[in-house]
C-alpha cells in the first residue's frame, strides 16, 4: 500500500540516535536527580543552557559534566535567557569552547520574560550568523509555518516549533499548525516547550514529529524519575502509532464483529 509508513532513524546534523526523547538539565532539585532523572528517560541527548550552568567556565564549582560525561551524552548547549540575536551567537561561540569545538547547538532568543515566546526576527538573525560560523542549528522557534519554512532554508539542520509556552504543561495547543510546519518541512521537525504529560508527547509523535524536547514536565513532576519512565515510553508508543496509522474517525458506530452468518 502507497500509503504505509516505513521507520526511518532519527539523525540530526549527520549523527544518529535511538532515543526519539531529548531531555532538559535544568529545575532538578540537585545533580543526583537530574542524573537519574536523565538515566530513566532513556535520553541521548540533553540540552544545557550555557548561561546558567558550570561545564568548566566557573572552576571550583561542580560541573554538570561530571554527571552526564561527553562520552555518554550529546550535549545539546542551549542558549536559553538570550534575548538577541548577539548574545546569543556569543553564547554559542563561548560552548563551542568550552567543550573542544562542539558545533551542535540550540537557538533560542526569547522575546520576553513573561511569555519566553521567540523573537523570530533576532532568531532568524542568530541563526544566519551562526549557520555561516559552522554551527549545526536545531532551532527552537514559534509555530508559524513560514518562519519555519525560512529557518529550514537558512540552513538550521532540525526545526522545533513550540507546543505551548515553555513550563506552561499546556500540550499540543496548535495541532494544525504543527501539521503544516510538518508537511512541508524538509529538516526534522522536533516538538520544544509545552509538554506537560506523557499523552502530550504521544501526540506530538503521533502528529510525526521526529523527536520531542522537554524539562519542566520531567523536572516539575512529584516524582520526576518516574516521570522520565513514562516519557520514555511515550514517545515509543506515539511514534509505533504513527507507524501503524490510526483508524479513520467516524460519526456513527461500527460493530467489531461481522453481521454475516449470525444466529437467528
Amino acid at each position: 500500500m502507497s500509503n504505509v509508513r516505513s521507520d526511518k532513524p532519527f539523525t540530526v546534523a549527520g549523527r544518529t540516535f535511538q532515543s526519539r526523547l531529548l531531555v532538559g538539565t535544568g529545575k532538578y532539585k540537585d545533580m543526583e536527580e537530574t542524573r537519574l532523572a536523565i538515566e530513566a528517560s532513556g535520553a541521548e541527548i540533553v540540552t544545557v543552557a550555557v548561561r546558567r550552568t558550570n561545564l568548566g567556565q566557573n572552576p571550583g564549582e561542580p560541573n554538570l559534566l561530571d554527571v552526564l560525561p561527553p562520552d555518554r551524552y550529546t550535549i545539546l548547549p542551549n542558549t536559553a535567557g538570550c534575548y538577541d540575536a548577539i548574545e546569543a551567537v556569543r553564547t554559542c561561540r563561548l560552548a563551542r569552547e568550552l567543550l573542544d569545538g562542539h558545533n551542535l547547538v540550540k537557538l533560542e532568543v526569547l522575546a520576553d520574560q513573561k511569555t519566553l515566546f521567540p523573537n523570530v526576527i533576532e532568531t532568524l538573525k542568530a541563526a544566519e550568523t551562526l549557520v555561516k560560523d559552522g554551527f549545526d542549528v536545531m532551532v527552537y522557534t514559534s509555530d508559524d509555518p513560514i518562519i519555519a519554512r525560512q529557518l529550514a532554508e537558512i540552513g538550521c539542520c532540525a526545526v522545533m516549533p513550540l507546543a505551548g509556552l515553555i513550563g506552561t504543561g499546556l500540550g499540543i495547543c496548535n495541532p494544525y499548525n504543527l501539521q503544516i510546519i510538518l508537511e512541508e518541512s524538509k529538516v526534522p521537525v522536533l516538538v520544544d516547550a509545552g509538554v506537560g504529560t506523557a499523552s502530550d508527547a504521544t501526540i506530538a509523535m503521533e502528529l510525526g514529529c521526529e523527536a520531542v524536547l522537554m524539562n519542566s514536565a520531567i523536572a516539575h513532576a512529584q516524582q520526576p524519575i518516574l516521570m522520565a519512565e513514562a516519557m520514555k515510553h511515550a514517545i515509543l508508543a506515539g511514534r509505533m502509532a504513527y507507524l501503524a496509522g490510526r483508524m479513520p474517525k467516524k460519526l456513527y458506530a461500527s460493530a467489531s464483529s461481522p453481521l454475516d452468518g449470525l444466529i437467528k
